[in-house]
């Protein structure tokens, strides 16, 4: 293998193996128990937890804080970061101190707008956007420098990846934007939630198409969902997601008692069915405050028990 990091996540991906990836949220508020109580319920099912970096633009415990607990409870972090309230001193200055604390993966993201948050009359940094974010990272690491250009003592040793929605609107824009972030130095890409399989299918198969399955690892995002309301409301309120007809009309189709166990179901066929398409290199578990139902997903789905590396 050549293993540009000491990531776990690298070593499972280049391994050849299905890799497993699942996310908490840090809590609004300092007690670490809202977080380190979610990694202790997925721990032993997925390769590496992502912690959120104040999702929806709601204020909440760090991304790196959180990260920090995780690590100490051995188990294996992904730093998520958003351009939204940085600009690159503190960017710069966040990605060390993560290395500091040997955490070897991160997620480079633009973020949500502040106007969906808590804080609406927050200003935007965005001084520099996440494909930017992305080759600072890659600089930092490749190069040991700085983006002002002085040399970095110890360069920060970090697996880089970006998140990508094969969804939104314009459609023939996905692929292409893909190819910005690769170009840009993303090794690994989470995507949006999947619930049209067709439409992903399409989507790898455009990637394929332009190689891009064989220059970046791609993990497929799933949400189970917990019932016909939740599914409706990303449908109609949630922008970029795309959840079929098929898919509401199948929870809404079970008793209400039922449809959290549906939910779970279409994750796990869903799962199944992606293992088999050419390119996907893993899966990106998303159980939004549902964390104790990972295990289950992640077993059912055959990628249980997790690879040692």
């Amino acid at each position: 293998m050549n293993l540009k990091t000491s990531s776990k996540l690298e070593k499972v991906l280049k391994s050849g193996h299905i890799a497993v990836t699942s996310e908490c949220g840090p809590p609004r508020g300092s007690d670490p128990k809202a977080v380190t109580e979610k990694g202790k319920l997925i721990k032993d099912h997925v390769d590496v937890v992502n912690i959120t970096d104040n999702q929806t633009a709601m204020t909440r415990m760090c991304s790196l804080a959180a990260c920090i607990h995780l690590k100490q409870m051995g188990i294996e972090p992904m730093l998520q970061m958003v351009t939204r309230d940085r600009n690159r001193i503190a960017l710069q200055s966040d990605i060390l101190g993560a290395a500091s604390f040997d955490i070897h993966n991160m997620l480079c993201l633009s973020g949500d707008h502040q106007s969906f948050g808590d804080c609406a009359q927050g200003q935007n940094v965005h001084d520099i956007d996440s494909m930017q974010l992305l080759q600072t990272v890659r600089h930092m690491r490749d190069n040991g420098k700085f983006l002002g250009g002085d040399d970095i003592k110890r360069p920060p040793d970090i697996f880089v990846g970006a998140a990508a929605n094969p969804f939104a609107d314009p459609f023939e824009v996905r692929v292409p934007r893909l190819a910005k972030k690769v170009a840009c130095g993303a090794e690994f890409i989470q995507t949006q939630c999947i619930y049209n399989l067709d439409k992903f299918e399409e989507w790898m198969r455009r990637v394929r198409e332009r190689g891009l399955h064989e220059k970046v690892f791609i993990l497929a995002g799933m949400t189970p969902m917990k019932s016909a309301g939740m599914a409706r409301y990303m449908k109609n309120r949630v922008p970029g997601m795309d959840v079929p007809d098929e898919v509401i009309s199948r929870m809404a189709g079970v008793p209400k008692e039922r449809q959290p166990q549906e939910g779970i179901d279409i994750c796990v066929e869903a799962i199944q069915r992606l293992k088999e398409v050419e390119g996907v290199a893993g899966f990106h578990i998303m159980a939004i405050e549902w964390e104790e139902k990972v295990p289950e997903i992640v077993e059912r789905s055959g990628l249980y028990p997790r690879p040692q590396v």
